[in-house]
């Protein structure tokens, strides 16, 4: 007889499932709504923990001035979309029980996401949950309470017996202090408690910026009611002082991942003098190929039909669909590159202009056409120069450079379907993943790439995409990248695409075969059910 499958319990702040639900910022929520959906297609014993987001995620538009600006909306149309299941659960938070109304979205049946939701008329404060990744320290310390406090508590008022509690990130840590409350109010030390707890644990960690990782002064975790019955010394013990959320994630689980090669040996490194913390293994993220994969070029890939017909008319729907969107009307037979991810410094949006002797004449010609989206953190204003500088580039290249406002999930689609190459360009290691990639190279976009995140396991140099630079990692990072990187466009991406169009196909169809299946969120979630839940 075959053994039980574990029900699992996903906690995540974000849920990136279609581009009318604004719940989601980025490749957090995507992952976490791809997961769920390919809970759902293997028939697997998964419910997902969120928070329903009355303003969302930031609306990023562009002013007249070319500066990005962040608008609010809200979203109460999202309440048609669910279902009132009835219940409520409360959270004290700063001398206050706050009510937290749940709605369900049921349309992944075996694996529904069960989301918490402040807008109570019993609430002095009803917009704890209006804004996602908004406001200061102790909004997101009430808004990280209701997700692991509330969660919990509407786990045990479903009845439901859960077998493992998957924390992604470390937003949802506490839901594991909740259990130590538990068991301790039980009649358990607090070590006895802890040594409980971790068994029903595991843990995702992705940011591999130390800087990046969240953390709270434990006064403030105090004054809002965070400490949920527990001392300071204990709250120590578990994610130090400040205390660190990712830290705590790490010491609260039986086993933790991180999501792909290269960055399983970066967090490893960077947290191996945590005394406490779970093992960290590698498990790669995986997208859904349902919600990512335009069926008609696999189609034409599985029958062995030529694919550059199919992808010429995705081509033309990006084409039509930037035109609508900005007025731009880019050339389908001139290679299109994308780009779009947040704004993060690391990530070097803009590093393909750093050389304008060098690039400008191509973006002249109309021979290069690059069409960018991403959004800055609302309160990163590094990333809004980064932003503003792309923006300045579609200006002074208007009929080459095109960069789409608020970017999401409809964008996202039609720009990893639509262009020719993906190009991407972090600063090795601190790309945890970069999941946009796999979805450019199921479609048959290749990509080109620096040496992180992903693209190691994938890589295969002039067969299914490009590498440039050779791994290096120090000081003058970034010049020896610049240099690479401009090399291999120049002199082996372009003859290719311009003179080749045979290797280009061949190298199309080796894209699809060597990640379609390595790289989904089905081959994904496989892995977790065998390598981390059940263990």
């Amino acid at each position: 007889m075959s053994k039980k499958e574990p029900l699992v319990a996903y906690f995540c702040m974000e849920y990136g499932l279609a581009s009318e639900m604004k719940i989601y910022a980025g490749g957090l929520g995507i992952l976490a709504g791809d997961i769920l959906k390919a809970a759902y297609d293997l028939k697997k014993p998964m419910i997902g923990i969120g928070i329903l987001w009355r303003q969302g995620y930031t609306s990023q538009r562009i002013g007249d001035d070319g500066r990005p600006y962040d608008a609010y909306h809200n979203n109460d149309y999202m309440y048609d979309l669910l279902e009132d299941t009835g219940l409520t659960v409360s959270v004290r938070i700063k001398d206050e029980d706050i009510v937290c109304k749940v709605w369900k979205l049921d349309r992944y049946n075996n694996a529904p996401l069960y989301l918490l939701d402040t807008n109570h008329k019993d609430n002095s404060n009803k917009w704890i949950t209006g804004q996602l990744y908004g406001w200061f320290k102790e909004e997101r310390i009430a808004q990280e309470m209701v997700l692991g406090i509330g969660g919990d508590r509407l786990i045990r008022k479903l009845g439901l017996d859960v077998d493992v509690y998957h924390f992604n990130e470390g937003h949802a840590v506490f839901a594991g202090i909740e259990l130590i409350r538990e068991k301790m109010a039980a009649g358990f030390s607090f070590q006895k408690a802890l040594k409980e707890v971790r068994k029903k644990i595991v843990f995702t960690t992705h940011t591999p910026v130390k800087e990046g990782n969240e953390e709270h002064s434990l006064d403030s975790i105090r004054y809002m009611g965070g400490l949920n019955g527990l001392t300071l010394e204990e709250m120590v013990q578990i994610g130090g002082a400040p205390f660190n959320m990712t830290v705590a994630g790490l010491r609260l689980s039986r086993l933790a991942n991180a999501v792909a090669e290269l960055h399983g040996q970066t967090a490893r490194k960077m947290w191996r003098s945590v005394k406490g913390a779970a093992a960290i293994k590698a498990i790669t993220n995986g997208v859904h190929h349902g919600t990512w994969v335009d069926e008609r070029i696999y189609s034409a890939y599985r029958n062995g039909e030529k694919l550059w017909p199919v992808h010429q008319v995705l081509k033309e729907e990006l084409i039509d669909f930037i035109q609508k969107r900005t007025g731009v009307f880019l050339k389908k037979d001139k290679l299109l590159i994308g780009f779009a991810r947040r704004a993060a410094p690391y990530k070097r949006s803009d590093f393909i202009f750093r050389e304008p002797g060098i690039i400008g004449p191509y973006l002249e010609k109309g021979e290069i056409q690059i069409v960018f989206s991403g959004k800055a953190h609302p309160l990163d204003d590094v990333g809004k120069e980064i932003v503003a500088n792309l923006v300045k580039m579609s200006r002074v290249y208007p009929d080459s450079v095109v960069f789409l406002e608020d970017y999401d999930m409809e964008i996202g689609r039609y720009l990893t379907r639509g262009v020719d190459l993906w190009l991407n360009n972090p600063r090795r290691p601190q790309e945890a993943s970069g999941t946009s990639g796999m979805k450019a190279a199921m479609n048959g976009v290749l990509n080109l790439s620096t040496l992180d995140g992903w693209w190691p396991e994938a890589c295969e140099d002039g067969v299914n995409g490009w590498q440039f630079g050779d791994g290096y990692q120090g000081r003058n990072q970034d010049n020896h990248d610049l240099k690479a990187l401009y090399d291999v466009l120049l002199n082996k991406v372009l003859p290719v695409y311009y003179h080749n169009k045979e290797k280009w196909e061949e190298m199309m169809k080796a894209s699809i075969e060597s990640t379609y299946e390595k790289f989904s969120a089905a081959n994904m979630l496989e892995r977790y059910y065998s390598e981390i839940y059940s263990v």
